[in-house]
C-alpha cells in the first residue's frame, strides 16, 4: 500500500519503520518543523524526518495545516501541503503524535473514492485519555492498564471510531519512559496489522467510542513538576514516575534544586513519627526515604544541576554535616 505518514517523535518513527519494514511504500511525510534543542540550541530534525531523509521520502513541515490562518507565511505553508496532498497518489494516511490538528478538508482528501481514510495510533484505551499526554496522565492517575487504539480519524479530538485495540498492564514501578517504549512497540504492531487487513480484506470493523468514561490528557506543563511534599505518598510517587522523562519532577534542599527521576512506595519504611513534611528519614542501600503529608516515599534516582542521574543516596552524600537534618523544601500550601 502507498501511505502518507504524519508524525514527529520517536513514538511515531517506530511505527513508520514498522510500516516500511512490512513492505508498504511511504510516499510522503508530514512532520513538525525543526526545533532548537540541546545545550547548543541547534536546529534538530524530528525522528520521523530523520528516517524519511534516510529513505529519500519527500518531507513537508508546515507550521499549520489550516489554510484560513491569518499569518501569511503559515498560510503559504498550509496551501503548499494541501496542494501536495491533492496530487499525491496514496491509499491511506497514518497519523502518530503529529502535533498538528488535521482540518476536515485534509481528512476529506484521504477519504476520496479508492482510499481508506486516515488512521491514528493513540496510546490510550479510548475514550480514556484523549489528548496530548495519555501516557503521562495514565501513570499520574494510577491507572492499572494502558493500551493502544487504532482509530479511524474524524475532525474531533481523538473521537473517531476504533478499529483495533490492545491493552497491557501498567507496572507498579512503571515510568512514562518505560511505558512509552512498550506502547510504541505495540502501536507499531497494530498499525501494521491494520494496514494488512485493509490490503487483504478491504475493510475493518469500526466501533464507536463509549459515551461514558471520557477523560482528557492535557499537555504536561513544566510548572507541574515541583513536588508538594504535603501530598499523599502514593500521589507523589505516581507524579515522579509520570514526569520521567519530561519534565522531570523537581524539589530543593536548601539552595540546591534536584530532579527526582524514580521512586516507589516502600514495604518497610523508617518511622515517620514526629517527622516534618519533606524530611529525609533515612537511607536504603541506594535510596532515600522521605516523609510526605501522608505516608513515606522511597526516592530511587536523583540528579543535581549539571550532573548525571544517579542513585538517590549517592546524590545526597556530603550535603549535610553530622547531625544536620536534611529536608526537602515544602510548598507554602503543604501540610507541615
Amino acid at each position: 500500500m502507498k501511505i502518507v505518514f504524519a508524525g514527529t517523535p520517536e513514538f511515531a518513527a517506530q511505527a513508520m519503520r514498522a510500516i516500511e519494514g512490512a513492505g508498504h511504500q511511504i510516499v510522503l511525510v508530514l512532520t513538525q518543523p525543526d526545533r532548537r534543542a540541546g545545550r547548543g540550541m541547534h536546529l534538530q530534525a524530528s525522528p520521523v524526518k530523520q528516517f524519511a531523509l534516510e529513505k529519500n521520502i519527500p518531507v513537508l513541515q508546515p507550521e499549520t495545516l489550516r489554510r484560513t490562518v491569518a499569518d501569511p507565511q503559515k498560510k503559504i505553508q498550509a496551501e503548499g501541503a494541501y496542494k501536495q496532498l491533492l496530487v499525491t497518489d496514496f491509499d491511506a494516511m497514518v497519523v502518530v503524535a503529529y502535533g498538528l490538528i488535521l482540518p476536515q478538508e485534509i481528512l476529506d482528501i484521504t477519504e476520496r473514492p479508492g482510499r481508506f481514510g486516515s488512521f491514528n495510533i493513540h496510546a490510550s484505551l479510548l475514550p480514556r485519555w484523549r489528548g496530548a499526554a495519555p501516557i503521562q496522565r495514565a501513570i499520574e492517575h494510577g491507572d492499572a492498564k494502558a493500551g493502544v487504539c487504532i482509530m479511524q480519524m474524524d475532525a474531533g479530538l481523538d473521537t473517531g471510531d476504533t478499529v483495533m485495540v490492545e491493552e497491557l498492564d501498567i507496572g507498579s514501578n512503571e515510568t512514562s519512559a518505560t511505558l512509552h517504549d512498550r506502547l510504541a512497540t505495540l502501536g507499531a504492531k497494530l498499525i501494521v496489522n491494520t494496514l494488512h487487513q485493509l490490503e487483504t480484506v478491504g475493510n475493518l470493523p469500526r466501533s464507536p467510542q463509549a459515551a461514558q468514561g471520557i477523560t482528557y490528557a492535557e499537555k504536561i506543563a513544566k510548572d507541574e513538576a515541583e513536588i508538594d511534599w504535603g501530598d499523599d505518598a502514593q500521589n507523589i510517587d505516581t507524579r515522579i514516575r509520570a514526569f520521567n522523562p519530561f519534565p522531570g519532577a523537581t524539589s530543593s534542599i536548601g539552595n540546591l534544586s534536584l530532579k527526582l527521576w524514580n521512586s516507589r512506595i516502600p514495604r518497610n519504611a523508617p518511622s515517620e513519627e514526629q517527622a516534618s513534611t519533606g524530611q529525609i528519614l533515612g537511607f536504603g542501600d541506594e535510596s532515600v526515604f522521605v516523609k510526605c503529608g501522608t505516608g513515606v516515599i522511597e526516592i530511587l534516582e536523583m540528579q543535581k544541576p549539571g550532573g548525571k542521574r544517579i542513585p538517590a543516596k549517592l546524590c545526597l552524600q556530603g550535603l549535610s554535616e553530622a547531625g544536620e537534618m536534611l529536608r526537602f523544601q515544602a510548598k507554602e500550601n503543604s501540610v507541615p
